[in-house]
């Protein structure tokens, strides 16, 4: 299968492995200035060739404790290490490096957008761009109403209101494609119906399951 590019500018793109699955599972190759970083990445025919054209590759970042996803194998390919937050822990067989407030060399801000038992996120920003896991989201279970883009479900409840201080110019996502059109305005009208519409939100996800 073919995967669907998404998120395409002049320093980086996504790609969504198996466009025909509900959940909509989106990889992002980033060049935030100082090379190319793969975040959360699943496998794809044809993927490592255009994250070549982008690139020499710093490492592989993994933002939820449950994105390994096939980070290990892109490790290996490219010859880097797996990075993530210390609370984002899991065994990747392959050398990991843990991240610290900050991606290592650049001024990429590493920002803990959850902190659960069993569901521990980050998030990536360099001011311009805000690259998410799973708190937010595109994919059809995510956005209700007149959202673009919208808080996870099971989160809007307590919706990541720590992330109202970013003015971000791209929001790419972990579960859907990416936003690039007055983002930041698409984020504040996430957060502030998160729970005004979670009805909507969890009808919208049971119907997705069927």
């Amino acid at each position: 299968v073919e995967p669907e590019l998404i998120d395409r500018f002049e320093d980086g793109f996504g790609w969504i492995a198996h466009p025909e699955e509900t959940m909509q599972r989106a990889s992002h190759a980033i060049d935030f200035g100082d090379g190319v970083w793969i975040v959360d990445p699943v496998d794809a025919l044809g993927i490592e060739e255009e994250i070549d054209a982008l690139g020499p590759v710093k490492g592989v970042v993994v933002l939820l404790d449950r994105h390994e996803r096939d980070a290990a194998a892109f490790a290996r390919r490219f010859d880097v290490p797996v990075f993530h937050p210390p609370y984002v822990d899991r065994d990747f067989d392959t050398k990991t490096e843990m991240l610290g407030a900050t991606l290592p060399g650049g001024d990429v801000e590493v920002i803990r957008t959850l902190s659960w038992p069993n569901w521990s996120e980050a998030a990536l920003t360099d001011g311009e761009i805000l690259q998410t896991a799973d708190v937010l989201g595109t994919a059809s279970y995510f956005t209700v109403g007149p959202e673009r883009i919208g808080v996870h479900p099971l989160v809007r409840l307590s919706p990541p209101q720590h992330l109202r201080r970013l003015t971000p110019d791209r929001i790419f996502v972990g579960h859907g494609p990416g936003i690039d059109e007055n983002a930041t305005r698409a984020l504040d009208r996430a957060l502030d119906g998160a729970r005004r519409r979670l009805p909507q939100a969890w009808f919208a996800g049971l119907k997705s399951l069927f």
